[in-house]
């Protein structure tokens, strides 16, 4: 049985990276599953904990496309210093990752949990444009580069800010996550005006994630968008 055992875990570990790959797919698929068919609201002032969940799973589906390429590598500096025991497993790596983005859930919760229409979004055309235009000059801005910088680089990231033990990887996760936040927040917010449920509007903002995160030309990106945020907010101002 112990023989067993021993054979099960060596399989799993030769092909962990399939493995993972399989795992993060499923989460992020499931994830998916819930933002295009189980995404209802009873009313238009749903509880908390009911926002808590929806944007929780959001962040999954929207973010877990983007940060797989961090999360792989993760797990292939740990298969190198494994003999050590230096390295925990990668779901302690992506638990830390993910728990900084349900944080961010709650306070996003929160913030819709206060609106006139919870279930929507901002009904003021006024504040709709201040948030593009916001959204926008944050997308120009140095620190949206400086966070998208460590985003797109995972090995400097990794190796720069690599500690052993399970305390290393969720405090790994965890910067990384921050990093992710610091990248992304201000286009989440942008749930806020296009429809916190509207699918079109979730699938457009993922794209442009995950584009700027693993396309070559980040740059390029965040200046496109920041511009024509800029624009669509200042038309929305003046219309």
């Amino acid at each position: 049985m112990a023989s067993s055992a021993a054979d099960l875990t060596s399989r799993l570990l030769r092909h962990e990276r399939g493995v993972l790959v399989g795992a993060v797919l499923m989460l992020a698929t499931l994830s998916w599953i819930f933002v295009l068919d189980g995404m209802v609201m009873d009313s238009m002032h749903p509880p908390l904990w009911a926002l808590v969940v929806m944007w929780s799973i959001m962040m999954v589906a929207m973010m877990l496309p983007s940060a797989t390429p961090a999360i792989l590598l993760y797990a292939t500096v740990r298969k190198s210093r494994q003999p050590d025991n230096a390295a925990a497993q990668p779901w302690v790596f992506l638990a830390g990752y993910l728990l900084v983005w349900l944080v961010f859930s709650v306070v996003a919760a929160l913030v819709q949990s206060r609106l006139p229409s919870a279930a929507m979004g901002l009904e003021s055309r006024t504040a709709q444009a201040a948030l593009l235009i916001a959204a926008g000059l944050y997308q120009l801005s140095p620190l949206k580069s400086a966070c998208i910088s460590q985003c797109r680089s995972p090995a400097q990231f990794i190796s720069r800010n690599w500690r052993a033990g399970t305390a290393g990887a969720v405090r790994l996760g965890i910067l990384h996550g921050a990093y992710c936040v610091g990248c992304c927040w201000v286009l989440m917010t942008l749930l806020f005006v296009g429809g916190v449920m509207n699918v079109a509007w979730i699938i457009v903002i993922t794209i442009l994630v995950t584009a700027e995160k693993l396309l070559p030309v980040p740059s390029i990106l965040q200046r496109t968008s920041g511009a024509a945020l800029i624009a669509w907010g200042a038309i929305r101002l003046l219309d």
